[in-house]
């Protein structure tokens, strides 16, 4: 579980307090991790994840799960709705729900790549716009995509996966540009490998899978899903203020290295 950051005198980190924040994707791994660290830090959480084990974040108040489909229209803007009428108010939105498969582009059916870019992107923006429309009528807020080294990056049969990230980073400077003058900022995170549930529906050791090639980064490891909710965290904060557009790297150098990697 996250805990909330320690000041210099020890005492939890409130600076979130009185927010109100929507987490896709929270049922676990990185988003779970985000839901529980923003919570911490103050925030009133909607958890929203497509699996049923969302529901096991319920946190007394603090932290209210939410069941929908990230790729609906209709779930996009009853998730919003529900943060409205249930507090008031949306000031921070992590768009962090996401799928892949491991498939070369030559075999992979249209339902396939359809079904990839429909939460990894479509998701995304139908969040963001019904997002974007409270929080300009508030005064503002932050929006935080959640990407990836393969926002720049292309490695072989992920395609769908590479191709939504890269539209994902494009979307994050539009949305940035457009709203920006609404007070509202919007910055994404370019992780690397996170030891997470992301292939397992597709590879029964996914996990392994992931931490093993994290150790392709200079770094020599892959990352927690609590290292990602840390940066997640700062650039939804006050402490990312001049931060707009920006797609901020924590794949542990995996994107500044040169050389042959693996996939």
């Amino acid at each position: 579980m996250a805990r909330a950051n320690q000041g210099e005198t020890g005492t939890p980190q409130r600076d979130l307090d009185g927010k109100v924040a929507i987490v896709t994707g929270a049922a676990s791994g990185i988003g779970r991790a985000t839901a529980l660290l923003l919570e911490s830090r103050g925030a009133v959480v909607i958890a929203e994840d497509i699996k049923p084990s969302v529901q096991d974040l319920a946190r007394d108040g603090r932290i209210e799960p939410f069941v929908g489909d990230v790729s609906q229209e209709e779930t996009a803007k009853r998730v919003v709705e529900r943060a409205v009428e249930r507090f008031g108010k949306l000031d921070i939105l992590v768009n962090n729900a996401a799928r892949i498969i491991y498939k070369p582009v030559a075999d992979m059916t249209l339902q396939e790549w359809d079904a990839i870019l429909s939460v990894n992107l479509t998701g995304v923006f139908l969040h963001s716009r019904e997002a974007v429309r409270v929080m300009a009528s508030n005064g503002g807020g932050a929006i935080v995509n959640v990407g990836s080294y393969a926002c720049f990056f292309g490695f072989p049969q992920i395609g769908a996966y590479a191709a939504s990230k890269g539209a994902l980073a494009q979307l994050t400077r539009v949305l940035a540009v457009e709203n920006i003058k609404h007070g509202i900022r919007v910055n994404a995170v370019g992780s690397g490998d996170v030891v997470t549930d992301l292939l397992n529906d597709f590879m029964p050791d996914g996990r392994e899978f992931l931490a093993n090639h994290g150790k392709n980064a200079p770094i020599g490891r892959a990352a927690r899903p609590e290292e990602i909710a840390e940066v997640i965290v700062f650039l939804a904060s006050e402490k990312a203020s001049f931060l707009v557009g920006s797609v901020v790297m924590a794949d542990g150098g995996f994107s500044v290295q040169v050389g042959p990697t693996m996939m």
